[in-house]
């Protein structure tokens, strides 16, 4: 078992550190934002973006950049560090898992998944983390969780499923459309093959959950492991009698919950509601 708590600002501050490097090479070439930004296949905005440390760039960009400003390597040697400081310290572990996933069970209890976040509903949950987060530091968030949504395209698709309790459904952050557009998102992600999305109703009179939400990650030719996250820490069990144990109680959730068909009409009437 590993634990790991909250991080500082390390991660932040690299990202400025190698958006000030980009620049500074940028500069150097005599080239503007939207110059740079042609001869790689972005935008001047997300060039800038970029340079300030407010989003995270993608391995393809980096290499691309240190080729066009014929940066010997400088820029592509620091990818994998980029990579990892899309992520808070705690949840890096978990992120690496997830990507190598073949399969993924999850059951929340607070807020939705952050696989099956939308944008709007992502924004609202980073922007109202106490203590406060700095606009760069939401944004730098908020990139890196959409990115994560890229395991829905992924072939062969992995198999997923998710758990989530009732009030969930109900609980309104960032307002009313924000919540109807997170619901419709999930009738959305719900329909497709290798997803299945289960609502735990509050009238449940036995009810397996109690001890908080985890995770449930499959990696291909490894072992299951779980994971737990609150507060800002988080821990990743892989002792096989204590995942075996995590997995049985799982299997208890997803029973006592309504199906998958019966969710996505909880779902449906829930939206109608709004």
């Amino acid at each position: 078992m590993t634990t790991q708590g909250a991080d500082g600002e390390g991660s932040g501050a690299f990202l400025k550190c190698f958006g000030r490097q980009l620049k500074l090479l940028r500069e150097r070439a005599e080239l503007t934002q939207a110059e740079l930004g042609s001869r790689i296949g972005y935008g001047a905005d997300h060039v800038a973006s970029v340079e300030r440390g407010r989003r995270i760039p993608k391995p393809e960009m980096i290499d691309a950049a240190d080729r066009v400003l014929e940066a010997g390597g400088l820029l592509s040697a620091m990818k994998e560090e980029v990579a990892r400081a899309r992520y808070p310290a705690f949840f890096r572990d978990a992120a690496r898992l997830e990507a190598e996933a073949v399969e993924l069970h999850v059951y929340d209890t607070h807020i939705i998944n952050g696989l099956l976040q939308t944008e709007d509903y992502a924004r609202a949950v980073f922007s109202m983390r106490r203590p406060l987060l700095d606009e760069d530091t939401v944004e730098q968030r908020l990139a890196a969780r959409m990115a994560r949504q890229e395991i829905f395209e992924r072939r062969p698709a992995p198999t997923l499923s998710f758990v989530i309790e009732e009030p969930v459904l109900r609980r309104p952050l960032g307002g009313s459309p924000v919540l109807r557009g997170q619901l419709e998102h999930l009738l959305l992600v719900g329909a497709k093959r290798n997803v299945e999305i289960q609502v735990m109703p509050c009238g449940r009179e036995d009810h397996a959950g109690l001890g908080g939400p985890f995770k449930l990650l499959s990696p291909k030719g490894g072992e299951q492991v779980a994971y737990m996250e609150a507060q800002g820490r988080s821990t990743t069990a892989s002792a096989r009698e204590e995942v075996r144990s995590i997995a049985a109680r799982h299997g208890i959730i997803r029973a006592q919950a309504l199906t998958p068909r019966e969710s996505l009409a909880f779902i449906e009437k829930r939206l109608g509601e709004l």
